[in-house]
């Protein structure tokens, strides 16, 4: 939180700070720490700032205050971010949240012309509005994250359009496949998360501010001219909503999370390539970590934070999830916990995303480890049973049982598929002739694929021209 030399009182009354002549005694200290957000919502000042100037410029476009009353609040608030951003503003906890915190600044040094700016609002449309801007906010930065990274993903890709390692299913050998088509398939995943980012930024581009605390208000205000001015496609419509509504951080939590889990899915790859038993890749000291007692060790700890960190960001979708469930319309205090989760998942995100991009870029790829790799474990017995349907027209189930048939054979003789000799192979089905054990090479396999999206370097090189027409 930021600090302050500035030194002041409170300027909205002295027993109740913020709520004027209802209440005669001050709460509870234990009421004023679990009332108190602004150690949280401190963040939202600039969005803040913003609202209360499209605001305050809205009431004198409608002639609620006058022109002077107008400079002196926008004068007022310009002040207050420069002191904020240059860390010269001191929170106080007994003013509750952001919004509090800036008014009573205003207060200090405008004067009571300050209270007019809530004039027709209320801090139900007022912080409704501050964490849209807030999110949409957010949601541009982890955009322009996703296209980074998918950025790094294609250029990896492009290297390596030919560079074969093994395809799994089960965590075992399947079939060949081409670097290259493994890189691009964490693209379509990004670029899904960034479709339900810009989708939810869609639905959430209306602005509440004017509903008021949930009726609307008697003052002939212009909706219009404030949802403009903050960059919002149109006003939100039903004023009871307005201020009830979360969906906008739930939906963008779902997408984060989502994101994540994607973003774990190719941690736990890169632990793995990265360990002993594969080594296929290897990170250097800048994203590796080593132990306090076993010197030798090099740690893939960035990976496996990525992993872990998808627990927090989706523990925050469940932990709104849960405070919103079963809330009566309209603002319910319980909604306050709605920005911490978000804070912290978006926080979180944005440094899981940096850190992607960064292995991505880092990693040094043992290509021929990668390749001989591939070859094991008669991964290219499927090759071998589409060859007997295509030249045998055999039934593809009865080609699937001669082939394995030979996979038993090349298993007892400790041989790979493409070792065993033509006479072998025609123990199992005199028919096959010396063409059946060139699809039998993982090279031969991996051009054979294709088909539209598959593995070859040929498909991995179309896709990679469609992928950098569609994100990039």
């Amino acid at each position: 939180m930021n600090k302050t030399k500035v030194s002041r009182k409170n300027s909205i009354g002295t027993n109740n700070p913020i709520w004027g002549g209802r209440f005669n005694n001050r709460p509870n200290s234990i009421m004023e720490e679990i009332n108190s957000s602004i150690h949280f919502d401190w963040r939202l000042f600039r969005e803040d700032i913003e609202c209360s100037k499209a605001h305050a410029k809205m009431l004198a476009a409608v002639d609620i205050i006058n022109d002077k009353d107008e400079k002196q609040i926008l004068d007022g608030l310009d002040t207050i971010l420069k002191e904020i951003e240059e860390g010269l503003f001191k929170f106080n906890p007994e003013l509750e949240d952001i919004h509090m915190n800036v008014e009573n600044r205003l207060t200090d040094l405008i004067g009571e012309t300050a209270g007019k700016l809530h004039t027709a609002r209320s801090r139900n449309d007022q912080v409704a509005t501050d964490f849209k801007l807030w999110v949409r906010n957010a949601i541009d930065q982890s955009d322009q994250q996703l296209k980074e990274l998918q950025s790094a993903l294609i250029d990896r890709a492009e290297e390596h359009t030919n560079t074969i390692l093994p395809g799994l299913t089960h965590m075992q050998n399947a079939q060949p496949i081409t670097l290259g088509h493994h890189f691009l398939s964490y693209v379509e995943m990004f670029g899904r998360d960034r479709s339900r980012f810009v989708d939810a930024r869609k639905r959430l581009n209306e602005c509440p501010l004017g509903s008021a605390a949930l009726a609307g208000t008697s003052f002939p205000i212009n909706r219009q001219m404030t949802s403009s001015a903050l960059g919002f496609d149109q006003p939100t419509r039903n004023s009871l909503d307005s201020v009830s509504d979360r969906d906008f951080a739930l939906e963008s939590l779902a997408a984060a999370s989502l994101c994540s889990s994607h973003l774990s899915r190719l941690g736990e790859e890169i632990v793995l390539w990265s360990s002993s038993q594969f080594k296929f890749i290897r990170l250097s000291d800048s994203f590796s970590t080593g132990s306090s007692i076993m010197p030798q060790k090099r740690n893939p700890d960035a990976a496996e934070l990525i992993r872990g960190k998808n627990g927090r960001i989706s523990g925050s979708l469940f932990s709104l999830l849960t405070s919103m469930k079963g809330l009566s319309l309209a603002y319910s205090k319980d909604m306050q916990e709605d920005k911490e989760p978000v804070f912290n998942a978006f926080d979180t995100l944005s440094l899981c995303l940096r850190a992607a991009t960064g292995m991505i870029c880092d990693m040094t790829i043992n290509v021929e480890l990668m390749q001989k790799s591939a070859g094991t474990e008669y991964s290219t017995a499927t090759e071998l049973a589409d060859w007997l349907v295509k030249n045998l027209d055999i039934p593809f189930r009865k080609a699937h049982e001669l082939t394995g048939k030979i996979v038993k054979l090349s298993e007892s003789k400790s041989l790979q598929l493409w070792e065993l000799p033509l006479s072998e192979l025609q123990r199992i089905e005199p028919k096959i002739t010396k063409d059946a054990q060139k699809v039998l090479l993982p090279c031969s396999a991996v051009q054979s694929r294709n088909s539209f999206g598959g593995t070859s370097p040929d498909q991995v090189k179309i896709q990679i021209n469609d992928a950098r027409e569609r994100f990039l």
